[in-house]
């Protein structure tokens, strides 16, 4: 009896972990694509920004977006293509370089739309 007890005991444990972490991992992917959507949007206002030269506030949405960008899992190699024009579009906004900016962020933004 005491056999019985401790195999449904285990199996029953077996079964609840195995929920847990597809619930975890189903909870990762939706923040992901929540920073996704984060990073695509200050980039689409950097973009806007940096095509009506107002650097400070592009430099502001350029940052935010490096920022949210850190917190994206999954395509690590198109995120850090991407995260390389923004670093670039960072450098052409201190420049006040409008063509450069606006180029590389429309590059970075075309990466991120692909996740």
């Amino acid at each position: 009896m005491n056999m019985i007890k401790i195999t449904l005991l285990a199996f029953f444990m077996a079964i609840s972990i195995g929920a847990t972490s597809s619930l975890a991992f189903a909870e990762e992917a939706t923040n992901s694509k929540t920073y996704i959507d984060e990073t695509i949007s200050h980039v689409e206002k950097a973009l806007a920004e940096a095509q009506k030269s107002d650097f400070n506030n592009a430099q502001v949405h350029i940052k935010a977006a490096r920022a949210s960008a850190e917190n994206v899992t999954g395509h690590a190699d198109v995120v850090k293509k991407a995260n390389a024009f923004v670093i670039q579009a960072q450098m052409g906004a201190k420049k006040g370089d409008v063509e450069k900016t606006t180029a590389d962020l429309t590059k970075a933004l075309e990466l991120y739309k692909t996740l």
